[in-house]
């Protein structure tokens, strides 16, 4: 089983102007459509799509939107009862392939919210499931939630994999050796932000084929106890290091870019459903690849089908 955690959810409406975006000017909508979002909920139901059984957990109140979306979207599901609405995430689709996000913060949780939404989680894992802790983290959660949560998910013999960013990942790599995840899946500002590179430059370079930096910044993390590395890149690729070695795999040329919104997600689902089948780390990262360049080719935050997905437009090298 693989269960994921979001903890901060969303429901991601995304518009399409039918002109560039211009700050101060009117706009009108060409397209506007809602979908439930929060990282943890897109991997989870790119894994559910692939056949493999999946669990998706959140905080949402009854009467919610968000769970009615929940319901339709196809993955088995937990929502932990909280006060406060799911926040809505905006993305605007312009003319030229641009794409502004406005996210809110979302609802504060109360000590004891938080509490039941552990609860949740802790109580439903196995020896030997795969649960990924994905996005950002409400307002009232302690900054240490997704650190303070890794021992107790290994205690109950769990495969651990986190995706976050700014405050929830400099509490992690502080936390390290001691709660490295398995699985670490950061972009390249992300891995700036845990290694004291510029993440800029690393997305700079690897844009002009230079991969070396990242690829020796991964490595360097699994030195800090993380399994393996998932870095993502984007339209140049990714990068994974484990202990089986290390990666590229250039993102497909050619790609029509729609939509980039839950790209890393997918790429994370895929990466989870190779190593739910037994899959080494190079076919892992052709998944990963694969499933991200299916998404950024659909509409909003659109995880991809496996019919979707042609895993073999990812060509895999050792660094």
């Amino acid at each position: 089983m693989i269960i994921t955690l979001t903890a901060n959810p969303s429901l991601d409406r995304t518009v399409t102007l039918g002109s560039a975006l211009v700050p101060g000017g009117v706009h009108r909508i060409v397209e506007d459509t809602v979908q439930v979002g929060g990282k943890g909920i897109n991997v989870a139901v790119g894994v559910a799509r692939a056949g493999i059984g999946a669990l998706a957990i959140a905080p949402a109140a009854t009467g919610d939107p968000f769970r009615t979306l929940l319901e339709h979207a196809g993955v088995d599901h937990v929502a932990s009862p909280v006060i406060g609405a799911v926040r809505t995430n905006l993305t605007v689709l312009s003319d030229g392939g641009v794409t502004t996000k406005i996210n809110e913060p979302g609802a504060g949780l109360t000590p004891d919210e938080i509490d039941d939404l552990e609860q949740a989680l802790l109580s439903r894992v196995s020896e030997g499931d795969i649960v990924m802790l994905s996005g950002s983290l409400a307002p009232g959660f302690p900054v240490d939630e997704y650190a303070r949560l890794i021992p107790a998910l290994r205690r109950r013999g769990a495969w651990v994999g986190i995706d976050t960013s700014d405050a929830p990942l400099a509490a992690l790599s502080e936390a390290m050796p001691e709660a490295a995840p398995d699985f670490l899946k950061p972009n390249a500002e992300e891995l700036g932000q845990l290694t004291g590179l510029d993440g800029a430059s690393l997305e700079e370079a690897a844009a002009r084929g230079e991969i070396a930096a990242v690829a020796e910044a991964a490595r360097a993390l699994l030195g800090r106890g993380l399994g393996s590395v998932l870095v993502t890149l984007g339209g140049s690729g990714a990068v994974l290091a484990d202990a089986g070695g290390t990666w590229f795999a250039p993102a497909a040329r050619g790609t029509r870019v729609v939509s980039t919104v839950g790209a890393g997600d997918s790429a994370t689902a895929g990466y989870l459903i190779g190593l739910a089948r037994g899959e080494d780390g190079a076919s892992r990262l052709a998944r990963a690849v694969a499933y991200g360049t299916a998404a950024v080719g659909l509409p909003g935050t659109t995880i991809p089908r496996p019919e979707q997905v042609d895993v073999d437009v990812a060509s895999v090298r050792a660094l």
